[in-house]
C-alpha cells in the first residue's frame, strides 16, 4: 500500500468539509440593519462633525457629548493624563506583542504538523501493524500511537479505522470525518481542522486527560495504492492537536502575567517620574502666587536648561527681574517726578513770592515821602527775582528739548580744546587767587608704579592736546561752563583745580556708554575697557575731559544725585549761592545726547572729580599708524608730519 506523489503544499489554512462540525472555516454574513430616522447616516441625523440635524437648530446630541468629554479630559491633571496615556500605551503594546506572538507560535506548529503530516504519511501506511502493535502493548504510555489512520476505498466507504490513538482510562479521541461513502468537500492534499469525537469506557476520567482528548484534529486525506491487491483508495491520516494548544495556553498565560507586571512596573515608574518632573512646575505654581502677593523678588527654583520645564523656569526669572526692575523703575520715577515737582514748585514760588511782596509794599508806601526811591529799589528786586525766574524756566525747558532729543546738533566740528581752556579762564577770572594746572590725561596701567595700584587715569601737566570731535559747540560749552560754575560757587576760592583733556581707545560702544549710570562703577568699567583697548587695539577713540578739585567734596554715597534735577545737599534749600538746581542735570543730558558719560567720582588728597567721556570716532588699525616710506625705506615728509602731529 502505498501513497500517491503528490505536490507537498504547507498552507497554514484550515480546510474543513461543510458536513463538518463547527471547526471548519466560513466567514458570518452579517444581518441586515435597517436605516432609521435618528440614526447616524440616517436622513436629518447629526453629522459627524456634531453639526444640528437638518430640521432642529439645537446642537445634536453627539456635539453635546463630544464637548462634555473635552471638557471632562480638560479638567484632568496632567500628571494622570501622562501617567494614564503610559498605562494605556503599555496595554496596547503588550497585548499587541503577546497577540502576535501567540499568532506567529500557533501559524508555526499548524505548518510543522501539516509538514509531519504531509511527510510521514507513506511511513505510516507502510507500518500500520507495527504502529498498531505498539499501540495495544504501550497503551498511553507510547510516543507511536498519536497517529490517527483511516482507509476508504475509491467510493469512500470506510474499510477500517487503522490507527486510533487510546489515552489514559480507555479514552479514545478520534477526528469527526465525513460519514461513510461522502467525501464532504475534503480536497486531497490539503490539510485541514476538525474537531474531536471522544468515547470513554464509562470509568472516572481526570479533567487533563479530557481535555487532551477533545482537543481538535489538523488531518490530511491522501490516495492509497495497493499494488500487491490491485486496489485503491482514500485514507485520512491525523495528529491531535492538544499538544499545539497546550503550548499556545502556556505561552498566553506567560504573555500575561509578563505583561500584567511590564504594565504595573511601567505605571509605577511613569508615576515616579511624572512627579519629580512636574515636581518644578508645582514650584513655579507657589512662585507665581508668592508673586501675584505683591513679593516680586521671588524666583523660581532653577534646573537645567536643557529639558523644557529648566527652559521656562529661566525664561520666567528673566522675565521677572525685568518686571521687578521695570518696577522699580517706574517707582524711582515717580518718586522723582514727585520730587521734582515739588522742587520746581520751590524754586518758582520764592521768585514769585518776593515778586507779589515787593509789589504790596510798593502799595503799602507810595503815599509816604520818598516813595520813588523805595519804587525804584522794589523794582529792583522785582527785576532780580523775574531774572531768576526766567533763568529757572529757560532750564527747564532746555532740560525738556534735550529730554525729546531737541534743541541739539551734534554735527558741528568743535574745538573741544578751545571750549575747556576758554572756560579754565573764566574760572581763573572769577577767583584770581585759585591756582589752576593744566595738563593731557593718559592711562596708566595697573602697577604702573612698581605696586599693587589698579589701573585709572593720570594727570601729566603740560599744554591741554589739541582734540576735535563731532557735536554741538554751544552745548558742549554749556557742560563745561556748568561744571566751573559748580567750582566755583562750592569750593573755596584758594583751593587748587587740575584740568586735564585726553584720547584713548575703549572696547565699549557709545550706545552702551550713555547708558550706563552716572557713578563710580560705571568709571571703573570704562577704564577695564580702556585697559582691554590698550592690549588688543581694538574700540573707540573717546575724548576725556577731567575737572580735579580740592574743596570739601561730596559725599560718596551723594555723589550721583548731583545729576538730578533741583539736587541740593542742603535739606533747607535755600539757594544761598545763586544757581537753580539744574546746572549738572543739563550737562549729563547734552553728554548722553552726545552718546557720552559723564560721573562725579572723589579727588585724590580729597575734593571732587568730574570726568567727561565724549566719542571721536572707531579706533583705525594698526597698519594705518604706521608711516608712509619712500621706495627707498626713508620716511616721506608727510609720514613725518603725521608722527610729529601724533607725538603732539
Amino acid at each position: 500500500m502505498t501513497a500517491q506523489d503528490q505536490p507537498v503544499r504547507t498552507s497554514a489554512q484550515p480546510v474543513a468539509a461543510p458536513a463538518l462540525a463547527s471547526g471548519a472555516p466560513g466567514q458570518p454574513v452579517p444581518p441586515t440593519v435597517p436605516v432609521t430616522p435618528g440614526m447616524p447616516g440616517a436622513p436629518g441625523a447629526n453629522n459627524a462633525n456634531g453639526s444640528t440635524s437638518r430640521n432642529g437648530g439645537k446642537p445634536s446630541v453627539w456635539s453635546w457629548l463630544r464637548a462634555k468629554f473635552v471638557h471632562s479630559v480638560d479638567a484632568i491633571p496632567l500628571a494622570t493624563k501622562i501617567v494614564t496615556c503610559t498605562v494605556v500605551l503599555l496595554i496596547v503594546g503588550t497585548a499587541g506583542i503577546s497577540f502576535t506572538l501567540r499568532q506567529l507560535v500557533s501559524n508555526y506548529m499548524l505548518e510543522k504538523t501539516d509538514m509531519q503530516l504531509l511527510r510521514q504519511s507513506q511511513l505510516v501506511l507502510d507500518n500500520i501493524k507495527v504502529l498498531s502493535a505498539s499501540s495495544e502493548d504501550n497503551g498511553s504510555n507510547s510516543l507511536l500511537n498519536s497517529y490517527f489512520l483511516q482507509i476508504r476505498d475509491d467510493n469512500d466507504v470506510i474499510t477500517s479505522n487503522a490507527l486510533v490513538p487510546q489515552l489514559k482510562d480507555g479514552v479514545t479521541s478520534m477526528p469527526l470525518l465525513p460519514p461513510s461513502g461522502s467525501r464532504g468537500g475534503v480536497q486531497l492534499q490539503q490539510p485541514f481542522t476538525t474537531t474531536a469525537h471522544v468515547t470513554t469506557n464509562g470509568t472516572i476520567t481526570d479533567r487533563s486527560t479530557l481535555t487532551t482528548a477533545e482537543a481538535p484534529w489538523r488531518v490530511v486525506a491522501l490516495p492509497w495504492v495497493d499494488k500487491a491487491a490491485g486496489k485503491t483508495g482514500i485514507c485520512y491520516i491525523g495528529l491531535s492537536m492538544s499538544d499545539q494548544l497546550d503550548t499556545t495556553r502556556t505561552l498566553t498565560r506567560y504573555c500575561f502575567t509578563v505583561g500584567l507586571a511590564i504594565v504595573i512596573l511601567g505605571a509605577l515608574l511613569a508615576t515616579l517620574l511624572t512627579q519629580r518632573t512636574l515636581a518644578p512646575l508645582k514650584r513655579i505654581e507657589k512662585t507665581a502666587a508668592k508673586i501675584a502677593a505683591g513679593d516680586l523678588s521671588q524666583r523660581v527654583p532653577p534646573a537645567p536648561e536643557n529639558t523644557e520645564v529648566g527652559s521656562l523656569a529661566a525664561s520666567l526669572n528673566a522675565m521677572l527681574a525685568r518686571i521687578e526692575q521695570s518696577f522699580h523703575e517706574q517707582e524711582e520715577t515717580t518718586e522723582k517726578m514727585k520730587r521734582f515737582v515739588s522742587d520746581a514748585s520751590h524754586e518758582l514760588r520764592t521768585p514769585l513770592a518776593a515778586i507779589h511782596g515787593y509789589a504790596e509794599l510798593y502799595k503799602m508806601q507810595r503815599d509816604l515821602p520818598g516813595a520813588l526811591e523805595r519804587a525804584d529799589e522794589s523794582i529792583e528786586h522785582i527785576e532780580a527775582s523775574s531774572s531768576r525766574m526766567t533763568v529757572l524756566v529757560e532750564d527747564l525747558l532746555s532740560l525738556a528739548r534735550l529730554d525729546e532729543g531737541r534743541g541739539i546738533d551734534i554735527t558741528q566740528q568743535v574745538p573741544l580744546t578751545s571750549l575747556v581752556a576758554d572756560a579754565t579762564d573764566d574760572l581763573h577770572a572769577l577767583d584770581p587767587e585759585r591756582a589752576i594746572r593744566l595738563g593731557s590725561l593718559v592711562f596708566q596701567p595697573a602697577g604702573a608704579d612698581g605696586g599693587s595700584s589698579p589701573a585709572g587715569l593720570e594727570f601729566v601737566e603740560g599744554p591741554l592736546p589739541e582734540v576735535t570731535l563731532k557735536g554741538d559747540g554751544s552745548r558742549l560749552r554749556q557742560v563745561v561752563t556748568n561744571i566751573v560754575g559748580n567750582i566755583h560757587r562750592y569750593t573755596p576760592a584758594d583751593s587748587p583745580v587740575e584740568t586735564s583733556i585726553g584720547v584713548m581707545p575703549a572696547s565699549i560702544s557709545p550706545e552702551s556708554l550713555a547708558r550706563m549710570p552716572a557713578n563710580e562703577t560705571s568709571m571703573r568699567y570704562f577704564i577695564e575697557a580702556v585697559d582691554v583697548s590698550q592690549s588688543m587695539q581694538m574700540g573707540m577713540n573717546y575724548a576725556v575731559i577731567r575737572f580735579s578739585d580740592h574743596g570739601p567734596g561730596v559725599p560718596a554715597e551723594s555723589r550721583s544725585k548731583i545729576f538730578e534735577r533741583f539736587y541740593t545737599a542742603d535739606p533747607s534749600r535755600a539757594r544761598l549761592k545763586g544757581g537753580t538746581g539744574l546746572g549738572m542735570a543739563i550737562a549729563q543730558s547734552v553728554v548722553k545726547a552726545h552718546k557720552g558719560f559723564i560721573c562725579a567720582t572723589g579727588s585724590q588728597g580729597g575734593g571732587l572729580t568730574l570726568t567727561v567721556v565724549l566719542p571721536i570716532a572707531p579706533l583705525e588699525p594698526a597698519s594705518s599708524a604706521i608711516p608712509a616710506a619712500s621706495h627707498d625705506g626713508k620716511e616721506t615728509r608727510k609720514g613725518r608730519t603725521e608722527r610729529q602731529h601724533r607725538s603732539k
